[in-house]
């Protein structure tokens, strides 16, 4: 048996792991927004000592110059005073009061979603009611209505803006908040000793943080909008001082004949709230894991195959199933992290292949890579072949592929509950999956439905295929996996890890239904666990798995007997036998303190 080298592979492109910073500028429209936001912010600190001319400083004689004037680089008013001046003292108002009420939103609204949230009862009831009042009217109405009864001005206009947008910021915490309100980890805090303030402090809020600063930066440049929409109607900022929409509004006058007068106001209000807006979602993507990591992008129907992979032969002769080489991996902002590398496997037609290892060895990204199942973005097969029969399944019509899922090759996933459809009841499911291959009547579908679920064992089939997931016990949902795989007579199954959250006697029961099935219709079976027990009881040979790579291969009663890698023993270890008693733990102690060299030799 050729045993090969266990070899440490560091993951291409990645040499350490990315930090926040780099992943914001990776992210070239949120890269875009900070740059102009540094650039509009160093003018505006620099505002005071650039040699500008006086913003309110009228000159009839010079009005309405047109842009790049002579001593204008931005043109004149209608009363001649200098664009340039008061487009840069007017946005550094209109950000000083926009962040202003972004502020005072945030951390009034937050402070009522999270005691609305973490107190529940009448006191979220008495709190949310209040906010839906607020909610109930049109935000810019009741703006409107806030500074007719305070009066025209900018700070009114600020703290207009600033009410209006507290329910925001207070529903999304509550919500949050009513999420983290019950976990084990706040109760923990409460059991030792701390008050509701400090466990409000300690534990919610550290969690609650990131929803209110990705809230802040996404509504930043809608406050500074709706400031400038105030002040266009002349209820902000009052003459002389000038703010971008109290210059928006006095140059739509001249819209016709100095157009420059009203569209460069225009034009940095677009700058700012464009910029934040950008820059808050890349803000949102680094802060969430699930879109850091792409996990949350819509995957394709087919897992990304790369155009220059290798041409493979597809050994062995007569087998169901052929891998050559396979590398998979997942795309990330530091480059392609591969999770497989370099597997092959051949399984024969009737044949039981066990692939065992630990979990993040790569069995289940090997499995899926068969079918095209590994979720693109950010999933690619970057080399390799698989073969059905002669057939390169990598280089399938995406059609193909599609309709030879279910029909020549069959996935039983996991955990039943998450892969069953909660809504829908099991015999509708396992009808879904004969009617996705095969044309028949609804009656001829259902009785066949029926008698694949009595195939498999769960009792009074005929009416438990009304019943829905939840309704059943572990070993049911996982019997009804079995059914849907069964349903199209296929070559192959795949088992990924099918009885990993049952308990002994059930996974005793499931693994006779797998074998007895596999005997009967001459199945292919591949059967992912990380149990030599099981392998022991089912597979006809076993491949060992560890950090993506196959190190070890032969028929399963030889490798147990006499298995030739360092971690193929270690995992046959960890099987506990009968009669062993305090010395299971001791051997298993010795032989994870071989030394490296002298195991793997």
């Amino acid at each position: 048996m050729s045993v090969p080298v266990e070899l440490h592979v560091e993951p291409a492109g990645i040499s350490a792991r990315l930090s926040s910073w780099r992943l914001l500028i990776n992210n070239r429209l949120a890269a875009a927004g900070l740059v102009a936001l540094v650039l509009i912010g160093m003018a505006m600190l620099l505002v005071p000592v650039l040699p500008l001319a006086d913003p309110d400083v009228t000159a009839p004689a010079d009005r309405l110059k047109p842009v790049l004037a002579a001593g204008h680089p931005l043109g004149t008013d209608q009363l001649g005073r200098d664009m340039l001046s008061r487009l840069l003292w007017g946005a550094r108002v209109s950000i000083a009061v926009g962040f202003a009420a972004t502020l005072i939103a945030a951390v009034i609204g937050s402070a009522i979603g999270l005691v609305a949230g973490y107190a529940g009862g009448r006191t979220d009831n008495l709190m949310m009611r209040g906010i839906d009042m607020l909610m109930a009217f049109p935000y810019i109405l009741l703006a409107l209505a806030i500074v007719a009864a305070l009066g025209p001005g900018l700070m009114n206009a600020l703290y207009a803006i600033a009410v209006v947008n507290i329910p925001f910021f207070a529903r999304n915490v509550r919500g949050v908040t009513l999420g983290l309100a019950r976990r084990e980890f706040v109760e923990a805090a409460r059991l030792s000793g701390k008050g509701h303030l400090a466990v409000l402090a300690t534990e919610v809020l550290p969690n609650v943080l990131p929803v209110i600063v990705i809230t802040m930066s996404t509504t930043a440049g809608w406050m500074i909008l709706e400031t400038a929409g105030l002040s266009f109607l002349g209820l902000g900022a009052q003459p002389p001082q000038a703010d971008l929409g109290s210059m928006l509004g006095e140059g739509r006058a001249q819209l016709f004949t100095a157009p420059h007068v009203s569209i460069v106001p225009g034009l940095m209000i677009f700058l700012l709230v464009i910029s934040l807006n950008v820059l808050g979602d890349g803000i949102r993507d680094v802060l969430d894991p699930r879109l850091r990591s792409g996990a949350l992008a819509r995957p394709g129907p087919v897992t990304d195959i790369a155009a220059d992979r290798g041409s493979f032969d597809p050994g062995a002769q007569g087998s169901a199933l052929s891998i050559r080489k396979l590398e998979t991996g997942f795309l990330s902002a530091g480059g392609f992290v591969p999770a497989v590398r370099s597997v092959s496997l051949d399984l024969a037609p009737g044949e039981c292949l066990g692939l065992i290892g630990e979990s993040g060895s790569g069995k289940s990204v090997t499995a899926l890579s068969v079918m095209g199942l590994v979720a693109s973005p950010p999933g690619l097969i970057r080399d390799g072949a698989i073969y059905l029969g002669d057939e390169d399944v990598l280089a399938m019509p995406q059609t193909r592929l599609i309709a030879s899922r279910g029909s020549r090759v069959a996935y039983i996933f996991q955990d039943p509950l998450t892969s069953l459809h909660p809504m829908y009841p099991i015999g509708r499911q396992v009808e879904e999956a004969i009617g996705a291959h095969q044309r028949m009547g609804r009656n001829e579908r259902r009785e066949k439905a029926v008698a694949l679920l009595e195939k498999v064992g769960i009792p009074d089939a005929r009416d438990r295929a009304a019943h829905y997931p939840h309704q059943l016990s572990g070993g049911q949902r996982q019997r009804v996996g079995i059914a849907m795989a069964l349903a199209n007579d296929p070559d192959i199954i795949i088992a990924d890890e099918p009885t990993t959250a049952l308990d002994v006697t059930v996974q005793a029961r499931i693994l006779e239904l797998l074998r007895d099935l596999q005997r009967e219709r001459n199945l292919a079976l591949l059967f992912i666990t990380h149990d030599f027990g099981v392998v022991g009881e089912i597979c006809d040979r076993v491949a060992v798995m560890k950090d993506g790579e196959i190190v070890e291969t032969g028929p399963t009663g030889k490798v147990l007997a006499n298995p030739q890698h360092a971690y193929t023993r270690r995992l046959i270890a960890c099987v506990p036998e009968l009669g062993l008693g305090g010395t299971f733990l001791d051997r298993v102690e010795r032989l994870f303190k071989q030394p490296r060299a002298e195991a793997e030799v």
